[in-house]
């Protein structure tokens, strides 16, 4: 999972050519997919870019604990230049050469390394985990825009019906066939359709302004984005629910997080116990001096070393080691409650998602029946109204009929599209979820 996401992130330098998507002023123009929109943000957002360095700490830490594995070398010089009854004495010169080796500690710097392999196992999942939540802000987002538009689009075309029945009642209004009344309510009808274009328009900026925030630009850019294919969400594509829990399992970063935690907590209890026992070490110096023949204590032997083995056990440290153990184990049987509950919060959330995204199913089919009949019933009452056997009330209420249809079928499109974003966030793949969403889309292009 974690390589998908990586390869994710990588991809805007292909998409977008040569051109530094980090040092963009503007969105790139012509339409952007909804996979182009994704990498552009992950190439820009700093809470993905603070997350992946936070990994990347973690993992030169890791690398820092091999160091225990090597010896250790240090080198130091000196000069001195005494001064004893008012006069300065002749300079003295000295450089030393030491190192040491740990031999055996009974496997704790093992356990230290472990330690700092599952800590950094643990940051990359948080890294995937901040990406997947990412991308799935900027779904929402690109949703959003897109259901704006449609709204848009059906405000203009729903006051061009008002319009019309405007102009209707104008004309039988006077060829003396209707009253007043009914051109006076065609006028009210038009100017709360304006009303509507207008606020469809404002709701269309915000989710503009929405969208480009979270790609890091200045909310009064343009940006030009495709829709997603109309054949989408059939039942034949559900899986079992079974089935998705297994795949959450295997794939959800916080799971993965949780149980490299309880690793690292594992390694970290092991490691407080193993410092309690010996450990043997290998140690070597190497001096050389040049003191003046007249200096105190001055030996015949400019240079000088020494060999050894030694070994060391701490005894007692004020009960502090014991804590310090028991700390550990209480940590780790803390790390082990907390992949539980990760664990039935992960199957809770997966649960949930494929609930709402079968019923957003369900709306969108029905709300498609219904926006087919308020259409058929507007067309039906419009031609009524224009022989004289229907009202002008009846044909405003169609037409308000039309518009709630409209609105709900627009709202349950790409309600559709988010809770099927939801169901691939819940088992931690939502990377794949993408793919098939543009497969499918080609398959019904093609």
């Amino acid at each position: 999972m974690k390589k998908i996401l990586l390869s994710l992130c990588l991809l805007p330098s292909v998409a977008f050519g040569a051109d530094d998507c980090m040092t963009r002023q503007h969105v790139p123009s012509g339409e952007l997919t909804l996979t182009e929109v994704i990498n552009l943000g992950l190439c820009r957002n700093p809470q993905t870019a603070s997350a992946y360095l936070a990994a990347e700490s973690a993992r030169l830490s890791k690398n820092a604990g091999y160091a225990n594995y090597l010896p250790n070398v240090s080198a130091s010089a000196s000069g001195s230049q005494p001064y004893r009854n008012e006069e300065w004495g002749d300079w003295s010169w000295g450089a030393s050469l030491s190192a040491s080796y740990l031999i055996f500690d009974f496997g704790k710097r093992l356990a230290d390394l472990n330690t700092l392999a599952a800590t950094w196992r643990a940051a990359g999942f948080d890294y995937d985990e901040s990406v997947q939540n990412y991308v799935y802000g900027v779904i929402g987002a690109y949703y959003a825009l897109l259901n704006a538009d449609a709204d848009v689009e059906s405000a203009t075309a729903l006051r061009a019906v008002a319009q019309t029945a405007l102009d209707t009642a104008q004309k039988k209004f006077k060829a003396g066939a209707v009253a007043k009344a009914d051109v006076l309510k065609a006028e009210t009808t038009l100017a709360s359709r304006d009303l509507n274009l207008e606020r469809a328009k404002n709701n269309r900026e915000i989710a503009k302004g929405t969208l480009l925030s979270k790609l890091s630009f200045a909310a009064n850019d343009e940006i030009e984005i495709a829709d997603m294919p109309s054949s989408f969400g059939s039942a034949s594509e559900n899986e079992s629910i079974d089935e998705l829990i297994d795949a959450a399992r295997q794939r959800r970063p916080d799971l993965l997080r949780a149980t490299a935690n309880k690793d690292a907590a594992w390694h970290r209890r092991n490691s407080s116990f193993l410092k309690n026992l010996p450990s043997i070490s290998a140690s070597g110096s190497l001096t050389w001096n040049d003191t003046p023949a007249e200096s105190f204590n001055v030996g015949s032997n400019h240079v000088s070393g020494s060999i050894g083995i030694r070994a060391s056990m701490p005894i007692f440290a004020g009960f502090a080691n014991v804590y310090g153990v028991r700390a550990a184990q209480a940590n780790y049987d803390r790390a082990i409650e907390q992949e539980r509950a990760t664990q039935d919060n992960a199957v809770l959330d997966v649960f949930t998602a494929y609930q709402n995204y079968k019923t957003a199913q369900k709306v969108l089919t029905q709300s498609e029946t219904l926006l087919k009949s308020a259409t058929e019933s507007e067309r039906v009452t419009a031609g009524m109204y224009k022989v004289g056997r229907a009202t002008m009330l009846d044909w405003q209420t169609a037409q308000s009929e039309l518009v709630d249809a409209q609105k709900q079928n627009n709202a349950a499109k790409y309600d559709l599209f988010t809770k099927r974003a939801a169901v691939a966030l819940a088992i931690g793949d939502i990377k794949a979820g993408l793919i098939r969403t543009e497969q499918q889309g080609d398959s019904n292009e093609d």
